[in-house]
């Protein structure tokens, strides 16, 4: 492990500790509960850039709109990935963006604290459990009502989906409600969704039409992944192999990551964009994706396309795509014939 890894992995444990006991008793005392609070400003802190992780948040992002139709949100996040994908929020107000890296941006890290204390809101919410940082964020912000999103055994028991990283907070959010007098919410989670409009599908159809050049319907691959996550040029090529053999009457092509890498040696026609949001409108008009876990896996299922999330790490239960036809198939335990079988259920 490298000098700069053990000093992460330092910083992690320290700010564990010195945050596992904020938000054990957030809970406001003398609370009205005939009395239903209004929110009109709500701040949700996910301090993270990656495109995974905050897509991952658009299903709370929709539940607070849904609960708050008029509200204002603001999104405290890190980078500069959360206005293009956040852009088609109308409710989204400000999002006040920190550096990916403090100690090397330390004024613009100061800033985005201030602009954190200087706004008042009716409502914080800690986008994700086990985050020490939004814990702290959320402490730090003005506000009577906060959701800090701890371990709660009541939502542990009455879900059997609680581990996925973007449902739980949602339950939890419904459960803080509850406790404020709101109605009990048991419905399904909402989707990821990028909230593509109109116009940018339309483009993304065009983008297609040109690439395969006939009316066949399309599959689309992603061969990439960081680290263990990633499949090798053997895996891709036996099952690449299969779906042309089985899905004759598709075309299949692959999207590919900045690193221009493809693990089937480019023998289907590929894109690439450096725009999220067109590399999104082109997936959408896609009939199935298929990826290791990935933030373009997160942006396919966003995209609002059947998702297959391939997951060879134990990790299936907090990152699995939902909605939309969408599956996660355990590699360790399902071969490709198995996924091709898992895929065509989902054409039919």
């Amino acid at each position: 492990m490298s000098i700069l890894k053990n000093i992460n992995v330092a910083r992690r444990r320290l700010m564990h500790n010195i945050t596992k006991n904020i938000g054990k008793s957030h809970f406001p005392k003398n609370v009205n509960l005939n009395a239903k609070i209004e929110v009109e400003k709500v701040l949700i802190c996910r301090p993270n850039h990656r495109l995974g992780n905050l897509l991952l948040i658009t299903p709370l992002v929709q539940e607070v709109i849904a609960t708050f139709p008029e509200c204002k949100i603001d999104l405290l996040v890190q980078g500069g990935l959360a206005p293009i994908l956040f852009e088609n929020y109308k409710n989204v107000d400000k999002i006040i963006q920190l550096p990916k890296k403090p100690f090397k941006n330390l004024i613009k890290y100061i800033q985005g604290i201030i602009s954190v204390k200087k706004r008042r809101y009716d409502l914080v919410i800690n986008a994700v459990i086990g985050s020490s940082s939004g814990k702290l964020y959320t402490l730090m912000a003005n506000s009577k009502y906060k959701i800090f999103g701890e371990d709660n055994e009541d939502i542990q028991l009455k879900f059997k989906d609680h581990e996925h990283i973007a449902k739980y907070q949602v339950y939890s959010y419904r459960n803080y409600l509850s406790k404020l007098g709101f109605e009990n919410n048991d419905k399904p989670v909402i989707e990821l969704n990028i909230k593509l409009s109109t116009h940018e599908i339309k483009s993304g159809q065009k983008i297609l039409k040109e690439l395969v050049n006939n009316e066949k319907k399309i599959i689309c691959l992603f061969t990439h992944a960081t680290g263990d996550k990633c499949y090798s040029e053997f895996w891709w090529t036996i099952f690449y192999k299969k779906l042309k053999i089985e899905f004759p009457n598709y075309n299949i092509i692959e999207v590919l990551p900045i690193e221009n890498i493809s693990k089937i040696a480019f023998k289907a026609p590929s894109f690439y964009s450096k725009d999220i949001r067109e590399l999104g409108s082109v997936i959408a008009n896609t009939e199935v994706f298929i990826g290791a876990d990935s933030g373009i896996m997160h942006l396919a299922s966003a995209s609002q396309t059947p998702t297959v999330g391939l997951f060879s790490r134990d990790n299936q239960k907090s990152y699995e795509p939902f909605g939309n036809k969408s599956v996660a198939i355990n590699t360790n335990h399902i071969n490709t014939t198995e996924c091709i079988k898992i895929i065509n259920d989902i054409l039919i």
